[in-house]
């Protein structure tokens, strides 16, 4: 299942629709972000498409000449808009196309505002055609209410077709593995999110020292981008491998002066020295800039030591070791303050009720760093969110005499293991639920029926955000499982700022929330 294909054939079949001739595309926020990930503006522009406007901007120019499509969520905002716009319409003809259901009421209202009759066409898009059996986990009750409310007012889009074998929609609730977003990652599109941040495929380089005017912000997209596409879960040490050979297969063509490719270094100033060779490879010269950037912070902030103490607090059971070696960062100048914040809330929730814990000890510490009180406070939050009292599964990894062989000759197979000991919670979870052996005590059907086959077509969805690593875990299980098709899907994808920013909201700790008592946990459990 190719979702981003998906998105993309319904787009295309909206334009194609409103026939030839120059197009307007009218979104809101969240739609433009869903065709900027699917489309490239040279993709669209080849479908006569040559404007992109926001439904709720106020400066847009009156163009009679252009076929208007619009294409937008169902919100009570978005119609009001819409309906000021067709009262006053900038362009010739509308095409209006919904992400989800809107209400008759709302499509009266649409009909009146048409006063000149320009809407040629009104649809619905993006819906699913085969019903799924629906699993949540047990601990959940926020998410169930949320649920049968969203079933009981948008009652049509659940009026599926019938398929022998239905797809799964399971949704889970981030609380439930508050570990996974707090850990450093290895692998190319988790560490590029983690240190530089994605957005829309987007990163912003405009800090990096040195960069040059046309590499400030750049786009990484696997439908796009060959190399990413190849690399995109490959760990760090044969990123920088594979860039160096795709580097030295150029330079073999070049008999003059070819230089040496030791280091990152060497590899960015091969880009700098040969124009002709950036003006061609401009892909090679973006993931060098990127690696180059992802190294020196790697070096500056010394993540491999950090990542190897994390992977032991999320999957070792040595408190003794544990201590010391939490400790010993603490007091390294060197190591940043998200670091050092994040390491003491990994013990935290690692070691939440162990007899001995220094936690209070390691928050004095945090101090004497001089750690912010906004810091500080989320080691709290954090528990609050995603601690004992309020996960309803076995986060924490099992400590019996089986498991602990199984962890040791782990640990034998190589160094490059230390970073990469951690698998997230969703592993074990579809790993269950593919063999039939996910309890429905934990992880209950919504309504009287339960799923007799295997599933072929599990969604996942996770409320409160999902992470890379996890979408690497989503990957190796569809490449490990013939016959079985998983999508994640989240409300968010995480990196760890994003995730504290989330716990914050969501435990009342935010400065705008504050203000209105508890946050979401309060009011759910």
């Amino acid at each position: 299942m190719n979702v981003t294909l998906a998105v993309k054939q319904y787009i295309s079949k909206m334009i194609e629709i409103s026939g030839p001739g120059m197009k307007v595309l009218l979104m809101d926020k969240e739609t433009t972000s869903i065709v900027s990930v699917v489309y490239t503006q040279s993709e669209i522009l080849q479908k006569e498409v040559y404007l992109f406007e926001r439904i709720d901007s106020q400066n847009r120019d009156c163009m009679k000449h252009l076929k208007a499509i619009c294409f937008l969520r169902p919100t009570k905002e978005n119609v009001a808009h819409l309906i000021q716009e067709l009262r006053r319409p900038k362009y010739s003809v509308y095409f209006i196309y919904f992400s989800n259901v809107i209400s008759k009421s709302e499509i009266k209202a649409l009909a009146e505002a048409d006063e000149q009759e320009v809407v040629a066409e009104v649809q619905v898009s993006l819906r699913n055609s085969r019903e799924p059996r629906i699993q949540l986990n047990e601990s959940s009750l926020f998410l169930l209410i949320c649920y049968q409310q969203i079933i009981t007012k948008e009652y049509e889009l659940f009026d599926f077709r019938k398929t022998e074998v239905p797809p799964l929609l399971l949704i889970l609730d981030r609380s439930d593995d508050a570990i996974t977003p707090l850990l450093n990652q290895w692998t190319y599109q988790a560490m590029v999110h983690e240190l530089l941040g994605l957005n829309n495929n987007r990163i912003d380089l405009s800090r990096v020292p040195g960069i040059s005017k046309d590499l400030r912000e750049v786009v990484l997209s696997a439908e796009n981008d060959e190399f990413y596409a190849n690399n995109l879960y490959l760990n760090f040490g044969e990123i920088g491998t594979n860039i160096k050979n795709l580097m030295e297969d150029f330079q073999k063509k070049k008999p003059k002066g070819q230089q040496k490719l030791e280091s990152i270094s060497d590899m960015k100033a091969f880009v700098d020295n040969y124009p002709q060779f950036k003006k061609m490879s401009g892909t090679v010269s973006k993931h060098v800039t990127v690696v180059g950037e992802l190294s020196r912070l790697v070096s500056e902030r010394q993540l491999m030591e950090v990542s190897e103490v994390e992977q032991e607090l999320a999957c070792q059971n040595d408190h003794s070791n544990a201590q010391q070696n939490v400790r010993r960062l603490l007091q390294n100048p060197r190591v940043s303050e998200l670091d050092a914040v994040r390491l003491v809330m990994l013990y935290a929730l690692r070691y939440e009720r162990h007899s001995s814990s220094i936690l209070s000890s390691l928050m004095d510490e945090l101090s004497r760093r001089g750690v912010s009180e906004r810091h500080r406070r989320m080691v709290q939050a954090v528990v609050e969110y995603g601690g004992k009292r309020v996960r309803g599964s076995d986060l924490i990894t099992p400590t019996d005499a089986v498991a602990i062989t199984k962890q040791f000759f782990k640990g034998l197979k190589g160094v490059e293991n230390v970073y990469a000991q951690h698998q997230p919670l969703l592993h074990d979870t579809l790993d269950q639920l593919i063999k039939g052996r996910l309890k429905d005590s934990q992880f209950p059907y919504l309504g009287a029926s339960s799923l007799r086959d295997r599933p072929q077509d599990i969604l996942v969805f996770v409320i409160g955000g999902a992470t890379y690593e996890e979408a690497l875990t989503v990957y190796n299980l569809n490449r490990s499982t013939p016959g079985v098709r998983i999508v994640l899907g989240g409300s968010t994808i995480h990196n760890t700022k994003s995730f504290l920013e989330e716990v914050m909201s969501a435990t009342g700790h935010s400065s705008t929330d504050r203000t209105h008592g508890g946050g979401r946990h309060s009011s759910r459990r």
